[in-house]
């Protein structure tokens, strides 16, 4: 309550026109009768006291509700998640396989990391859930393909997203044409496509390897969809594209052993694509002297 609406309050007792006087908050309100509220007025109307009385008498019960409503939230999810076939589990999060509202869906759950403060890990958990469902969506405003989100829940830090059938990782298709001698040329050139187009919408994925890209069905058509944003951001820095293409590199040719010239037809349709490759692939190269210098002093 203002000093104004107090003063008002105060004068309005004296005349007589005002029998109570309530004292609202978000949640709730006081109500004081005139004789009660005069009392008040004239012994703490000078002084801070008056709002640490009206503040030590009203009850919290908001902030209980909240935590019961937010507690039975987390259960319902975890009994629904029990139902679920779980997929893999990794540093960061768990993901389960099954229905959400009569569609396959999977759901990827961030889970408590009990190493870190409480408060730290609810709200890095509950930055990088918000900042994976962002980059998801912005990339298929863009075109961009990656999974549908259906929904995402906050409060549990899940993300209910779409489950493509019949789809393999791009990892296992490259594993499998090399067995039986086919091209990656196509491949590559399509993989260096997307990433130009995502970079362009400044999304860095921050974690690009071929298990991070699935095909769609059927796989000879070559339909990538890029998932795992889980440690994706929004940045606009030449710097920050090169590193993600260095990891990409690094990832592919331990993966996939003598596929060099594959990765340099990916980097060439990347650079014939973005609209800002010459910046980022010059810092590419930066990162790989320093990614050098690394190894080299160990």
């Amino acid at each position: 309550m203002f000093m104004s609406e107090l003063f008002l309050s105060y004068s309005s007792f004296r005349t007589g026109r005002l029998l109570c006087c309530t004292v609202q908050s978000v949640t709730h309100s006081i109500c004081y009768s005139s004789s009660e509220l005069r009392l008040l007025v004239k012994s703490h109307l000078r002084s801070s006291a008056f709002f640490a009385l009206l503040a030590e008498q009203q009850p919290h019960r908001a902030d209980s509700m909240d935590d019961q409503a937010e507690n039975r939230s987390r259960q319902r999810t975890r009994e629904y998640l029990e139902g679920l076939q779980l997929l893999k589990q990794g540093a960061e999060a768990r993901v389960y396989r099954g229905l959400f509202l009569g569609k396959p869906a999977v759901v990827k759950e961030r889970f408590t990391k009990t190493y870190r403060h409480p408060l730290l890990d609810e709200k890095l958990t509950h930055r990088r859930t918000a900042q994976e469902g962002r980059s998801i969506l912005r990339c298929r405003k863009a075109g961009i393909p990656t999974p549908v989100v259906y929904f995402v829940d906050y409060i549990s830090h899940c993300i209910y997203m779409e489950y493509i059938e019949g789809s393999v990782t791009v990892r296992d298709y490259i594993i499998s044409t090399e067995e039986k001698g086919g091209s990656l040329y196509g491949l590559a050139e399509k993989i260096g496509k997307i990433l130009a187009r995502m970079h362009d919408e400044d999304v860095i994925h921050g974690d690009l390897t071929t298990s991070n890209m699935l095909l769609r069905p059927p796989h000879q058509d070559l339909e990538l969809v890029l998932i795992d944003f889980g440690l994706s951001f929004i940045s606009a820095l030449p710097e920050d594209k090169g590193v993600d293409l260095y990891v990409l590199e690094k990832a592919f040719l331990s993966t996939h052993p003598n596929t060099e010239d594959v990765f340099s037809a990916l980097l060439k349709s990347y650079t014939a694509t973005s609209k800002k490759s010459a910046a980022i692939i010059k810092k590419l190269d930066e990162v790989r002297l320093r990614g050098r210098k690394r190894s080299m002093v160990g």
